[in-house]
């Protein structure tokens, strides 16, 4: 039922998030380092992801299709602080989405 989680994610989810959108946040998140190709990859799994669907659990981090690029999880491309950042900026749109 829409209403157990809010309109605004009701349709996001059928809508998803502009992609332009999806990308500035995460390229605020990869700002200031030299990520590696897995952690790019990573990264445009989860865009599409929030692109499509307009939120998303971090729990699916730790499933496929992420597991395909990072068979444990974020932990294995990024440190305890990355990890937890973009946990953030997943928990920020999910937050958009909830307003």
């Amino acid at each position: 039922m829409p209403n157990a989680h809010g309109l605004g994610r009701f349709i996001s989810s059928l809508v998803g998030v502009d992609r332009q959108a999806v990308q500035e946040a995460f390229a605020e998140f990869l700002a200031g380092r030299t990520a590696t190709a897995g952690q790019i990859d990573f990264v445009n799994l989860v865009i599409g992801h929030l692109t499509r669907h307009g939120e998303m659990d971090p729990k699916l981090l730790f499933e496929a299709p992420f597991t395909d690029t990072a068979p444990k999880g974020p932990t294995q491309l990024f440190d305890a602080d990355e990890t937890r950042s973009l946990v953030g900026v997943i928990r920020s749109f999910n937050d958009a989405a909830s307003a």
